[in-house]
């Protein structure tokens, strides 16, 4: 029943992700969140998240931004990190993902999505094919309507680690 937003993997931080591993294994484009995934909400590009790109870079990724915020966030931060983007992206519309896909050069099985929210990051994610890592939220001061969404998406998770713990006693 809640399966339709597990993400395929949920993991720290953005900045823990086995990326090297990721590239072995055949992804070419990384399409990532912005608010609250690669810095608090709101914050400019800081040093990690150039660091960051600039290590995807050399590994050989293309990356794309896709964010529901407008262009006067969106464009700034893509441009300090040196990445394609998207703005008022519409997730969990599928369209923009499409897009993402489409700037990087990239399909569904070699683009990745990294975002910090289930029902618009990760579902969008799945909806348009491609496998989603959710990360945990940078930052916990939130607006309303995302903290209630948040809400849910506690519930969400304990049914996503219950089913991942069956499925490792499973595979003992």
């Amino acid at each position: 029943m809640f399966d339709t937003f597990y993400p395929d993997a949920y993991v720290a931080s953005a900045y823990t992700i086995d990326f090297e591993k990721m590239y072995e294994e055949g992804v070419r484009g990384l399409i990532f969140d912005i608010d609250n995934t690669l810095v608090p909400h709101g914050a400019p590009a800081d040093n990690r998240a150039v660091g960051l790109f600039a290590r995807l870079r050399e590994i050989g990724f293309d990356t794309c931004l896709i964010s529901n915020n407008q262009e006067p966030r969106v464009k700034p931060f893509a441009d300090g990190v040196g990445s394609r983007y998207v703005h008022d992206a519409h997730k969990p519309s599928t369209k923009n993902y499409k897009k993402a896909m489409e700037l990087m050069g990239t399909d569904e099985r070699t683009t990745v999505f990294i975002g910090d929210q289930l029902f618009t990051d990760v579902w969008g994610a799945k909806r348009t094919g491609i496998q989603s890592v959710l990360v945990r939220p940078i930052y916990p001061k939130e607006e309303v309507q995302i903290v209630l969404k948040r809400y849910l998406e506690k519930i969400v998770l304990h049914f996503y680690r219950r089913d991942r713990e069956k499925e490792k006693r499973q595979d003992r």
